[in-house]
């Protein structure tokens, strides 16, 4: 399965591609898409959107996760802002027919480096492990799209494991004579 992953934002917008298959995970490409500050919203979200589309059209994946906004202490502003951006990416995988699946930032770092606080550094450590490659010549951004990425397919064999554990519709547990 080749999952994008898309880290939101209106002037740097992550993405990371992966690739599953049984228990091995292949990293693709990850990188960040630009839009210039000093454009009006409007026209940093179509820009965006036309390279999200340009990105699928290129990296051909099955399934985009996105990251969901979580905001604090930012101003309302920006969370708004945020949230634009992941409705760019949304509309961009549906209009490629791509199903999409959206993690909080700590469902995502609890899943990739085993605690939902981590920092942005020790998930790009991780992923690193995991990945067995250097990120250090890419953004934040992008390795936290990889992060959501990996969430994904770590999230889906953890789905398929729980799935080979329920029973059969007759209730019975085994393969062996009864």
């Amino acid at each position: 399965m080749r999952v994008l992953g898309i880290d939101p934002g209106t002037i740097h917008m992550g993405y990371g591609v992966v690739e599953g298959e049984g228990d091995e995970v292949v990293f693709v490409e990850c990188g960040v898409l630009e839009a210039s500050p000093r454009d009006p919203i409007e026209k940093r979200l179509l820009r965006l959107f036309g390279l999200v589309n340009e990105l699928i059209g290129r990296c051909e994946p099955q399934v985009v996760a996105v990251e969901e906004p979580f905001v604090v202490r930012s101003p309302r502003k920006s969370a708004l802002a945020v949230g634009e951006a992941r409705a760019i990416a949304l509309l961009a995988a549906a209009g490629g027919g791509l199903p999409v699946y959206q993690y909080t930032p700590s469902r995502v770092r609890q899943t990739v480096a085993g605690y939902g606080g981590s920092t942005k550094e020790q998930i790009r450590d991780m992923l690193e492990l995991l990945l067995e490659r250097s990120l250090e010549d890419h953004s934040l951004d992008a390795s936290d799209a990889l992060a959501v990425a990996m969430c994904h397919i770590q999230q889906s064999r953890l789905g398929n494991l729980i799935a080979q554990m329920e029973p059969p519709p007759d209730g019975r547990r085994g393969k062996g004579p009864r």
